[in-house]
């Protein structure tokens, strides 16, 4: 690795051998031999606030086949699309004076969160909170337009959505904290398969993947229901020098099991993760890691591009892993999460153009890719 930021040119001109690497290889090397499925991340999380039917609609409307609703339970147990039980920060709730006393602390999955919670409202409450975008660089215009939509009302549009598209449009929910609604009573497999089944979908080979970042509920799962079933593979950080950190399933935290993330991206584990589910989402970086330059005072990753931010420009990529082979050669297939525009989430070898970055995933093999940006994903799915 360089050790000096003046030479960052020359640090990028050794480093851009990704896309060389793409036009070597003739076709998509995924696990059927097809194109990598585009998997709208949270909808087009990109353009709109995440997770509501408007934001799903764009993403299809983009070009998306798959549509990823993260899923939690209200009080009276009904299925909404959230990417967290805190409301916090992606909805309205802040501001509506008449929750103000539902404001508390709260363990989640060991870790104490301040906030307002799901499982503290009515479907009814929360049918009066709006959206809002979480990212403040991100459009801010339609903060407070949305309502928040039920997994039911998700899966009507997903039908809808197939007859205008002339396509078949796929689901791809997510069972989030399952551990911990489940100490809730509010088990969060028993409707989200009701809902399936209403619908037709809980059947095998129709368009659903059912994604956990735990194990436990996706083998029960496995017993219940034919439909494809994703492990996920978490990350907290890479290190300078492009270490992965990673904690535990907390299913694991619960069982005693001490394994981490990071013990089940290897090729025995892969094995046993088959025996439960039929692909794995990893992190990016569990696929292609990244190191940065040391800042000599400090130790820590330095702002190599002089923008005085230390973010994915200052770092580059280090030669790819084997986890995809190696989950190909298990049986699995490999989705991974998650691709952004921006260029702050972008590695200097990329040269900000996100476009590269997909190419340089496809072409080592990934079967899918979650994106904020399906357009994106698609036009570079299409330079292929």
């Amino acid at each position: 690795m360089m050790k000096t930021p003046a030479l960052l040119s020359s640090l990028l001109a050794s480093c851009l051998i990704l896309p060389a690497y793409a036009a070597q290889t003739p076709a998509y090397p995924t696990l059927s031999g097809k194109a990598p499925l585009i998997i709208a991340h949270r909808g087009a999380s990109g353009y709109l606030p995440e997770h509501t039917l408007e934001a799903y609609a764009r993403a299809v409307e983009l070009g998306a086949d798959y549509i990823e609703p993260d899923l939690v339970s209200t009080k009276d147990g009904v299925l909404i699309a959230r990417h967290e039980p805190n409301l916090k920060d992606s909805t309205d709730v802040a501001s509506r004076p008449e929750f103000a006393d539902r404001k508390k602390k709260l363990l989640v999955d060991g870790v104490e969160e301040e906030g307002w919670f799901a499982p503290d409202f009515t479907l009814a409450e929360i049918k009066t909170l709006r959206a809002v975008q979480q990212r403040a660089d991100r459009p801010q215009e339609f903060n407070g337009q949305f309502p928040i939509p039920t997994f039911e009302e998700i899966l009507v549009l997903r039908e809808k959505l197939s007859k205008q598209a002339g396509r078949e449009v796929g689901i791809y929910p997510e069972t989030k904290h399952p551990s911990w609604h489940a100490a809730q009573q509010l088990a969060l497999e028993p409707a989200l398969l009701a809902g399936l089944k209403k619908h037709g979908l809980n059947r095998k080979n129709a368009p659903v993947f059912i994604q956990s970042f735990e194990s436990a509920n996706l083998k029960a799962l496995r017993k219940q229901t034919p439909v494809k079933l994703v492990f996920l593979l978490d990350g907290n950080d890479v290190t300078v020098d492009g270490k992965m950190q990673a904690g535990r399933p907390y299913d694991f935290v619960l069982s005693g099991d001490s394994r981490t993330f990071v013990d089940l991206t290897k090729p025995a584990a892969l094995k046993e993760i088959r025996r439960f589910a039929d692909g794995i989402g990893p992190w990016k970086p569990y696929i292609m890691a990244s190191e940065g330059m040391a800042d000599k005072k400090t130790g820590q990753a330095a702002d190599v591009n002089g923008d005085k931010v230390v973010d994915m420009q200052d770092r580059t990529l280090l030669e790819p892993g084997t986890l995809v082979r190696d989950a190909h050669k298990a049986g699995l297939f490999v989705h991974a999460y998650t691709f952004r525009n921006e260029p702050k989430y972008l590695a200097a070898n990329f040269m900000n153009d996100p476009l590269e970055e997909y190419k340089a995933y496809y072409a080592l093999g990934v079967d899918g890719v979650f994106s904020d940006f399906a357009d994106t994903a698609l036009k570079a799915r299409s330079l292929k």
